[in-house]
C-alpha cells in the first residue's frame, strides 16, 4: 500500500465496488425494461392494426367533415394579411422577450417573471420541475404562447359563420392540446424523473394497463379513468333499495322503498338520460337525489334503459315516447292509484319529456301534473359545443357507423372525452401509461366511462331533428303523428340549468323555458356544471344557486343580472315547490303491491357493460 493509500481509501474501495455493482444491475434492468417496452409496444401496434383492418365500417377521410370550415378558415387568414401579420409579430415578440428572459436566467442566474402561465386549473405543467429547470420552463412557456396564438387565430382572424367557427375552436383546442409537451414521455420531466428512479418499470406497467385497455375496448384503445375494479353496480352505486316492477324490450321501470311512514299522494317519474345511465342520480348513499327524494316523503320511480345492441334496431324516438315514457307513466299509476304524476327529466331525458309534453299538450292529457328539466335542452340554436360534431355529412357518416342498428358504446364515450380531451383523455395517457400508475378510484368517473350504446333510428332522429334542424323549436317535429312545439307544453314546469355546463349551456336551456309560453316555468340557474350542479346535495353546502320568477329578460345575462343569489344546493327550493303539486300525504307504499316484482333494484339492464 503506497503513502497516499491511507485507511480511507481502502475503506473506500469496498463502497466504489458496491456502487459500481448497484449501476451495472440498474442499467441492466433498464435495458430489460427497454426490451419489454419494445416488445410490448410492437405487441399493441400489431393489435391496433389487426384491429383497423378487421373493421368493416366505411372509411371516410374526413368523417368529422373538418375540411369546409377549416377551408373557410384559410381564405380568411388570406383575406386579412394585415391581422395575421400583427399576430405573428406579437408572438414573436413574445418569444424574443422569452428568450432573452431565459437568457439573463441562464446566465446571470436572475429570476424573472414568466412570459407565459398556464391558466388557473391547468394541471399539466404543475410538476416543480416545468418551473424550476430552466429547459423545461422554456418549452412550456414557448408552447402557451404559440398555442394562444393558434387558438386566439381560430376564433377571431376574419368573418366566418358562427358554426363554422366553433367548429375550427373545437378542433384547433384538441390539436393544441394534444402536442402539448407534457403529453410526450421524452419533453416531461415527471416522466423523465420516474423512469429513471424505476429503471422503467413504470413504462412497463404502462404498456400492460394499455394492452388491457385495448383489451376492454375490443380492439379500440378505452383509456381507463379509474379504477374499474373497485366499483360494482348495486354494491357501491345504484343502492337505494327499492324494486324493478315492470320492463319491456326498451326499459325497466324501478320503484323505491319508502322511508317515511307517510308519502306524498302524487308520484314522482324519472326519466333519466339514455345517453348515459340512470345512476348518476343514485351514485352513493351521500350523493344520491333518489335517496333524498324519498327521504323527503316523495314516492319515487325510474326509469332504467336497456344498453341496446340489434335487439333495438328498430326502435324510434316515438317508440321511447310510447314504450317508454308513456307506459312508465301508466304503470306508476296504476301502482299507485293516482290519476296523475309528475314527471323529472335529465339532459337528453328532458328532451323528451318536452316532446312528450307538448305531445300531450296538444291532445289534452292531463296524465302528467308538473314537470321538471334538469339541463335539457328544448331550443338547440346554440347547443354547445356537442353541436360541432353535427351537420348534413356528419349525421350520414353516423348513419353508417350504425350498420348493426345502433352506434358503439365506445363513440359516443369518445365524442364526449373529446369535449375535455386534456382532463378526460391526456392526463389518464400520462398517468396510467407513462407513469404506470393505477387511475384514482373515483365513482362520478367510474359511472362516466360506464357508456352506452345508441338505437340508430332514435340517434338519428335526436341528431337531425333537434341539433342540425332545430325542429321543434321551430314548431316543425312530428311525434306520435303531431306536430309540436314548446309553446304546446302546459302546466306547471321546474327548469334547472347550471352555469358551467359546456354539453347544456345555460343561455340554451334559458331559451328554451322561455319558449313554453303556455306554460307556468320556474327558472333556475346552479352554480358548477351538467353533472356536478344536479347531484348537489345539500348538506355538501357546495355552489349556489339563482332563482328569478321573471322571464320577461330576452337573454340569460339580463336574467341573472336582477336575480337572487342564494347559497348551497337548489334541491330544497325544488323540493319545497314539488310539494305544492304533490298532494296530501297517505300511508308509505311498498314496490310492487299491485304490478308485481321482477327482482330487485338496480335491475339487470343498467348492468349491461360494452367494456368487460
Amino acid at each position: 500500500m503506497t503513502q497516499s493509500q491511507g485507511p480511507e481509501a481502502q475503506a473506500g474501495l469496498p463502497e466504489t465496488a458496491e456502487a459500481a455493482a448497484e449501476n451495472a444491475k440498474a442499467v441492466a434492468e433498464f435495458a430489460a425494461n427497454m426490451a419489454k417496452v419494445a416488445e410490448r409496444s410492437q405487441e399493441i401496434w400489431l393489435k391496433l392494426l389487426q384491429s383497423s383492418l378487421a373493421d368493416d365500417r366505411p372509411m371516410h377521410f374526413d368523417p368529422l367533415n373538418t375540411l369546409p370550415a377549416f377551408a373557410e378558415f384559410q381564405q380568411a387568414l388570406m383575406q386579412n394579411p394585415q391581422e395575421v401579420a400583427e399576430r405573428t409579430l406579437e408572438l414573436w415578440t413574445q418569444q424574443a422577450e422569452l428568450w432573452r428572459r431565459m437568457t439573463l436566467r441562464w446566465l446571470a442566474g436572475e429570476e424573472t417573471e414568466p412570459v407565459a402561465a398556464p391558466e388557473k386549473g391547468d394541471k399539466r405543467f404543475s410538476h416543480e420541475e416545468w418551473s424550476r429547470n430552466l429547459i423545461f420552463d422554456y418549452i412550456k412557456q414557448s408552447y402557451l404562447l404559440a398555442s394562444r396564438h393558434i387558438l386566439g387565430a381560430a376564433k377571431e382572424v376574419g368573418e366566418l359563420d358562427e358554426r363554422d367557427r366553433k367548429k375550427i375552436a373545437f378542433y384547433t383546442r384538441n390539436f393544441v392540446e394534444a402536442l402539448s409537451p407534457a403529453n410526450f414521455a421524452a419533453m416531461n420531466p415527471e416522466v423523465i424523473e420516474a423512469t429513471l428512479r424505476e429503471r422503467g418499470e413504470n413504462l412497463v406497467r404502462g404498456l400492460q394497463m394499455m394492452a388491457e385497455d385495448l383489451e376492454r375496448g375490443k380492439g379500440r384503445l378505452l383509456v381507463r379513468q379509474t379504477d374499474m375494479k373497485a366499483f360494482e353496480v348495486g354494491r357501491d352505486m345504484a343502492t337505494t333499495p327499492g324494486k324493478v316492477i315492470h320492463q319491456n324490450e326498451i326499459m325497466q321501470l324501478i320503484q323505491y322503498a319508502p322511508r317515511t311512514e307517510k308519502v306524498h299522494a302524487t308520484p314522482l317519474l324519472f326519466i333519466p338520460p339514455w345517453i348515459n345511465k340512470y345512476y348518476i342520480l343514485d351514485l352513493n348513499e351521500k350523493k344520491s337525489m333518489v335517496r333524498w327524494l324519498v327521504d323527503q316523503g316523495f314516492t319515487v320511480f325510474m326509469i332504467s334503459w336497456v344498453n341496446p345492441d340489434e335487439r333495438q334496431k328498430d326502435e324510434t324516438w316515438d317508440s321511447y315516447m310510447q314504450k317508454g315514457a308513456l307506459e312508465a307513466i301508466d304503470v306508476a299509476l296504476r301502482e299507485t292509484g293516482q290519476k296523475s304524476l309528475n314527471l323529472a327529466s335529465y339532459c337528453i331525458g328532458g328532451t323528451l319529456t318536452g316532446t312528450l309534453m307538448a305531445w300531450m299538450g296538444k291532445r289534452g292529457d292531463k296524465r302528467v301534473k308538473s314537470a321538471t328539466f334538469f339541463t335539457a335542452q328544448l331550443d338547440f340554436q346554440d347547443a354547445g359545443e356537442l353541436q360541432v360534431f353535427v351537420d348534413e355529412k356528419t349525421v350520414q357518416v353516423v348513419n353508417e357507423q350504425m350498420d348493426k342498428g345502433y352506434l358503439p358504446a365506445q363513440d359516443m364515450a369518445m365524442a364526449f372525452n373529446m369535449l375535455r380531451s386534456s382532463d378526460l383523455i391526456w392526463s389518464y395517457v400520462i398517468n396510467n401509461y407513462y407513469l404506470g400508475k393505477e387511475p384514482f378510484p373515483f365513482d362520478l368517473l367510474y359511472w362516466n366511462a360506464d357508456s352506452t350504446a345508441m338505437p340508430a333510428r332514435v340517434h338519428h332522429f335526436y341528431l337531425d331533428q333537434f341539433y342540425n334542424r332545430n325542429a321543434f323549436a321551430e314548431g316543425e317535429l312530428t311525434v306520435l303523428g303531431e306536430t309540436v312545439s314548446p309553446a304546446d307544453i302546459r302546466g306547471p314546469v321546474y327548469h334547472v340549468a347550471t352555469k358551467e355546463d359546456h354539453i347544456a349551456p345555460a343561455a340554451s336551456v334559458y331559451r328554451g323555458a322561455r319558449a313554453m309560453t303556455n306554460a307556468q316555468p320556474r327558472f333556475v340557474l346552479a352554480g358548477s356544471g351538467h353533472i356536478a350542479g344536479v347531484v348537489n346535495p345539500p348538506e355538501l353546502k357546495k355552489y349556489q344557486h339563482w332563482v328569478n320568477e321573471d322571464l320577461s329578460p330576452e337573454t340569460l345575462e339580463e336574467w341573472l343580472a336582477a336575480a337572487e343569489e342564494r347559497p348551497g344546493s337548489w334541491w330544497p327550493d325544488w323540493a319545497e315547490w314539488l310539494r305544492k303539486r304533490s298532494g296530501r300525504l297517505v300511508a308509505a307504499r311498498q314496490p310492487g303491491a299491485v304490478n308485481g316484482v321482477i327482482e330487485d333494484a338496480p335491475g339487470s339492464y343498467v348492468k349491461k357493460r360494452f367494456d368487460q
